[in-house]
């Protein structure tokens, strides 16, 4: 195809408000050529601020998919590490899991007014906890009360919250006391909204028996070289 006649079709083109790399996968020419075939072409302010909203809406389909790139790549490597920590960490000795009870409790329990209590929103922190203390202590599920903490705006969905806590736990709904509605206002909608179960804080009702030896369990972690 001729020079001459690529040269007129880009400045039709160019005149039309298309961009310089449009035309030039348009014509099968490199970008350099076709900037330099329409470089004295003005375009009309409103074919300037088309191009404009091209390029930014180009640029952000661009920064989205990168960044779902970026994320499946940090998925996939989360998968292999877990899979990697499971081979890893096998099945727990009970000295093992006293330890990391000891650590998790030195962390995240309570330690005041000779409570033995912990408070999360991870269920899995939760499970580990109840393990812990059946299988190091041997406190029975019968002796553990808990409650919920969530926002008041959950309030309508408190007995599906309960239920979540009491099925994951398997703690009676007898045992569990007065939910904590925390009265402060959402700033926003979350999409997730029917899926947020708030924290659970678990209970040991009789605790003097086990209070002091965890105290002294984690003194002796700390101690730990």
């Amino acid at each position: 195809m001729a020079k001459s006649y690529l040269k007129n079709r880009a400045i039709e083109l160019r005149k039309s408000g298309l961009s310089v790399k449009n035309i030039a996968e348009s014509l099968g020419v490199s970008k350099s050529t076709a900037s330099l075939w329409v470089r004295d072409i003005v375009l009309s302010l409103e074919q300037e601020e088309s191009l404009k909203q091209r390029s930014l809406k180009g640029a952000e389909k661009g920064r989205t998919i990168g960044s779902l790139v970026q994320k499946q790549r940090r998925l996939k490597l989360l998968e292999t590490e877990k899979k990697i920590g499971i081979k890893e960490v096998g099945q727990l000795t009970k000295n093992e899991l006293k330890v990391g009870g000891l650590a998790l409790y030195w962390a995240e329990g309570s330690k005041k007014n000779r409570r033995v209590e912990l408070c999360n929103s991870d269920p899995f922190v939760i499970k580990f906890f109840i393990n812990w203390l059946i299988n190091t202590f041997d406190i029975p599920i019968k002796e553990l009360s808990c409650y919920v903490g969530i926002n008041e705006a959950h309030r309508a969905r408190e007995v599906k919250v309960k239920k979540y806590w009491s099925l994951l736990t398997k703690i009676p709904l007898t045992s569990f006391t007065k939910t904590s509605f925390k009265k402060y206002p959402l700033k926003k909608e979350y999409p997730n909204f029917d899926e947020h179960y708030g924290t659970l804080s678990v209970r040991v009702r009789k605790p003097a028996r086990i209070y002091y030896k965890i105290l002294g369990g984690i003194h002796g972690l700390s101690m730990a070289t």
